[in-house]
């Protein structure tokens, strides 16, 4: 019963959502890609609020709930039926007479099982797709024939791109190369290593009194190098965000120097890859959100790029909805641990596989510890902790490591502004 209301309830916001586009014709940048989506989005709204009327998904609103709920302008109801009777009737009337609406939409978009994009692009047509990455195991693969059909899912988004669309893709994903040829609109290339239409150089973390504060670089564009430092932050995550944000804002015609000054203010979302200051003087890396084999590997690079710390430190929780992939993709990111982490903590079932391929490379089981619940590893890291540390903190979103997060922060009373999932619909789920 409660799938079968779910159903009516998205066909009818969905429905809204729809005759509202058809009604306003707002440009509609869509980003996609396995990893990076939220970080994208941010960065893309960032650069252009300043000079176009713009909305961003909120969050993470990106599936088939999320979408039309953007598209409308309408809060997520999570259990509570009297909310979601109030949205569909919002619905209507923005729908329906909405006079004021934004003229260009950043959405998010993401799935977990196959069909989604299909019925997106039924009524989503977008001018601007980014895609950022397509690991060669993605996250939600357990629920896909294969890793070649969650890629074919997402590139379903750029066919449904209006034919003067474009296509803003990472250069450095050889998996997104692959997929070019069939691409028929124009396409606009950004990265890090290999020269592209956009492409960031000297990027390096900063600090301030031996303390990671930031990450900067130099986004190049026509040989013109245009410095952006983003504060609380480590790791290329957000350098590649920021020069997806940068080719959206080129092609909405806003200066890049306008695009520059603008994304200068970007806070980065909670729980991914985020500077915290931890307990005992410690430094904490949340990158809590969300976890897949890709994405432990990008942060493992940015927590051995961390200079002057006494040690390092890496919990690492399940990686989730791998399907058969899972033993060897965690025993196999257990074995990057030790060039990196002078420790290993383990969170979950799975986990234990990473501290298998941590010892089967030489690293010390008395190095590593083992937990089964975030609690229980929150405490034991509490206690752990020395002056100085460095820890990087990571798992898949039902392992809630936000709570090993909250236990060693130095200030547990902004958890709720600093930390993911600490709103009060997610605070009520165990």
């Amino acid at each position: 019963m409660k799938n079968f209301l779910k159903s009516i309830i998205v066909a009818i916001i969905t429905a809204e959502a729809a005759f509202l586009l058809r009604r306003k014709q707002p440009k509609i940048i869509a980003v996609t890609g396995s990893v990076g989506k939220t970080s994208t989005k941010d960065a893309i709204y960032s650069a252009i609020k300043n000079n176009t009327y713009a909305r961003k998904s909120e969050k993470s609103f990106n599936s088939d709930i999320g979408v039309p709920l953007t598209v409308l302008g309408l809060p997520n109801g999570w259990n509570n039926p009297f909310l979601w009777i109030r949205n569909i009737v919002d619905g209507f009337f923005t729908a329906f007479f909405a006079r004021d609406y934004p003229e260009v939409l950043v959405l998010e978009t993401g799935f977990d099982r196959p069909g989604y994009m299909s019925k997106l692009i039924r009524w989503v047509h977008p001018d601007i797709v980014v895609l950022t990455r397509l690991p060669s195991v993605p996250v939600h693969v357990e629920f896909f024939p294969s890793p070649e059909a969650v890629v074919a899912e997402k590139m379903k988004l750029v066919s449904g791109m209006k034919p003067d669309g474009v296509l803003i893709y990472n250069n450095d994903d050889a998996i997104v190369q692959s997929q070019l040829p069939d691409v028929l609109q124009r396409s606009v290339g950004f990265g890090r290593y290999l020269e592209t239409d956009i492409t960031a150089r000297e990027d390096r973390i900063v600090y301030r009194d031996d303390l990671p504060v930031g990450v900067e670089f130099s986004v190049f564009y026509h040989n013109e190098p245009y410095k952006i430092f983003i504060n609380d932050t480590v790791g290329t995550q957000h350098v590649y965000s920021c020069c997806a944000a940068i080719a959206v804002s080129n092609e909405l015609d806003i200066p890049i120097e306008e695009a520059v000054g603008s994304i200068q203010s970007l806070k980065t979302p909670n729980g991914r890859m985020r500077i915290i200051p931890g307990l005992k003087s410690s430094i904490l890396i949340d990158d809590s959100y969300n976890s897949s084999p890709l994405a432990v590997e990008q942060a493992l690079l940015a927590l051995q790029g961390i200079a002057y710390a006494k040690r390092k430190i890496a919990v690492l929780g399940d990686m989730l909805e791998l399907g058969k992939y899972s033993s060897t993709e965690h025993r196999r990111v257990g074995t990057l641990v030790p060039g990196v982490a002078d420790i290993l903590f383990t969170v979950g079932v799975r986990a234990r596989q990473m501290a298998e391929g941590a010892m089967s490379v030489g690293m010390s089981e008395k190095h590593i510890f083992q937990y089964d619940d975030v609690a229980r590893a929150g405490r034991e890291l509490q206690a752990l902790l020395h002056p100085g540390d460095v820890v990087l903190i990571k798992a898949s979103q039902g392992i809630r490591a936000e709570r090993i997060v909250e236990e060693v922060m130095a200030e547990p009373d902004k958890a709720k502004e600093l930390l993911v999932r600490h709103d009060e619909d997610w605070m009520k789920i165990a």
